[in-house]
């Protein structure tokens, strides 16, 4: 299985983390990475996304980035904004896009905990929807 891996630039030190979880999960998991494409934060990935599922050589996209709380609820617009972008294109073009994108509400630490485990889930949803997406299409 082909995937790409989008990730969010903002709050660097989290999401690089995630990068490396992720391409580990994805080469245990035996999948290659076609492509692997940084954008400025959450709210930019959509068109990129767009972009990747677009290519014959990309079965499904995993979305990694890290939303913190700030003094507003900037965070809570960004993430739902982003969810359903991704959501939409998802149903658009037929293929998985994962939500590995911790947060809103988030503390630093919070997105420090949540490293592995969310970029792994993120690889692993893809490859069960992908799989489950086949079945029922026999």
């Amino acid at each position: 299985m082909n995937i790409a891996v989008v990730v969010s630039e903002f709050n660097e030190e989290v999401t690089s983390r995630m990068l490396s979880a992720a391409e580990e999960k994805a080469n245990l998991m035996k999948l290659k990475i076609t492509y692997t494409c940084k954008v400025p934060g959450a709210y930019d990935m959509p068109i990129i996304v767009d972009s990747l599922l677009r290519k014959k050589n990309v079965d499904a996209v995993v979305t990694l980035g890290a939303i913190i709380k700030g003094q507003t609820k900037h965070d809570e617009v960004i993430s739902h904004s982003a969810a359903k972008s991704l959501t939409d294109l998802s149903l658009q073009y037929k293929k998985p896009v994962s939500l590995g994108i911790s947060g809103p509400g988030m503390q630093e630490r919070h997105a420090y905990a949540r490293i592995r485990p969310v970029a792994e889930r993120a690889v692993e949803a893809v490859v069960k929807i992908s799989k489950e997406l086949k079945r029922i299409e026999k």
